[in-house]
């Protein structure tokens, strides 16, 4: 399949015009010789290490849910690694996609499949777009409330984590029913939003410690933990729409810059 063709399905799942004013989304690298896509990664992060993979995979377009170009670059610089990352795919013809924040926003995209995670319940979008279903942020009103034991022990079990970071309301033994969650960083999904709990990738710590005040827990699982599971998702959905012509992986040198030692 041509390079548009995919570009096309890949808008028709997560439109572009659902992104954040702010963020860089779409074809980010359009190489100067086009050639048929016939594989695909599928990254959260494009570091170097995932730029040699899809080079050795001998990739033909990088679905890469971080955009690596962000902000204006002024030099390419062989000595620094992200600069050689982008000049690598560049020398071999690469393609890089970014949906980001539009994947989060569509229904059936990241916060849908993070909302997954908390257990049965009422779905609502926190800060719905104009004339769309979609939006930023889920709430998530649980059929059954639950102690916040376990309901770290689900977000475990979803995201396929052994650790999160738990910072507990003073009432530590009350039911958790409602559920904030928003994948990334959410403390602007959560702005107005009165929750049990409160799920994301990262807060920092004074509104964390504004949370626990108000009564909320926050359980946080690291950045891209909160958005590296999806991949599989989004490859099955691609996968559907592209047909089997086109090989999709997800990339095995992605993986969140935190470690707990």
């Amino acid at each position: 399949m041509n390079l548009p063709s995919v570009i096309e399905q890949l808008e028709a799942i997560a439109p572009l015009n659902l992104a954040e004013d702010w963020d860089n989304v779409g074809l980010l690298i359009n190489p100067l010789h086009l050639r048929d896509v016939k594989k695909i990664l599928l990254t959260i992060d494009l570091t170097e290490a995932v730029a040699d993979e899809a080079i050795a995979r001998d990739a033909d377009l990088i679905v890469a849910y971080h955009p690596i170009l962000f902000r204006p670059a002024n030099r390419l610089n062989a000595s620094n690694a992200y600069d050689r990352t982008v000049m690598k795919l560049i020398q071999k013809n690469i393609a890089v996609y970014s949906p980001h924040t539009a994947l989060d926003a569509v229904i059936g995209g990241v916060n849908d499949w993070l909302a997954d995670g908390v257990g049965e319940g009422e779905v609502s979008v926190l800060r719905p777009i104009p004339g769309s279903d979609a939006g930023q942020g889920r709430l998530v009103e649980l059929k059954t409330p639950v102690k916040i034991k376990t309901l770290t022990q689900r977000v475990k079990k979803h995201l396929g984590l052994k650790n999160l970071r738990l910072a507990e309301a003073a009432e530590a033994d009350r039911p958790v029913q409602t559920v904030a969650l928003c994948a990334g960083a959410g403390t602007d999904a959560f702005k107005g939003v009165t929750a049990d709990c409160y799920l994301t990738g990262e807060m920092s710590h004074h509104n964390v410690l504004a949370a626990t005040l108000g009564g909320s827990h926050v359980i946080l699982c690291e950045h891209t933990n909160t958005e590296r599971g999806y991949l599989p998702t989004l490859g099955r959905i691609l996968g559907k729409a592209l047909g089997a012509g086109v090989e999709i992986g997800v990339s095995a040198k992605d993986a969140d810059p935190l470690q707990i030692h």
